[in-house]
């Protein structure tokens, strides 16, 4: 089996994701997966939490589950984070494309 990659890996049905916030945003949402990690732009000030409170709820949107089922599990003071979403519904433009690209490579290097 290939090594999971480096910004998501699956846990049975819990999706994690290594998440790179960049707070104080005009626009808010994903904005692609570069540098090892999915990119989220978000409104909200890095102050009391509120940037990390956006975050989790552009996230529960974006994958279509409710704001309880996805957690903040490290790097609650960094831009760099672990975020685990349980039983995504959906999968989101930029993800699905990147997700689709990883799964062609895995399936390439399993032919091999």
């Amino acid at each position: 089996m290939a090594a999971p990659q480096s910004w998501y890996r699956w846990n049975d049905a819990i999706l994690e994701l290594r998440v790179k916030v960049q707070t104080q945003c005009r626009d808010e949402g994903l904005a692609g997966v570069s540098g090892g990690c999915l990119r989220v732009r978000v409104k909200a000030p890095p102050v009391d939490g509120k940037a990390n409170k956006r975050l989790l709820e552009i996230l529960a949107e974006a994958f279509g589950v409710a704001k309880s089922r996805v957690q903040l599990v490290h790097g609650a003071g960094s831009r760099q984070k672990w975020i685990r979403v349980e039983h995504p519904e959906t999968f989101p433009e930029p993800l699905r494309s990147a997700l689709d690209a990883a799964s062609r490579v895995e399936k390439s290097t399993k032919a091999v």
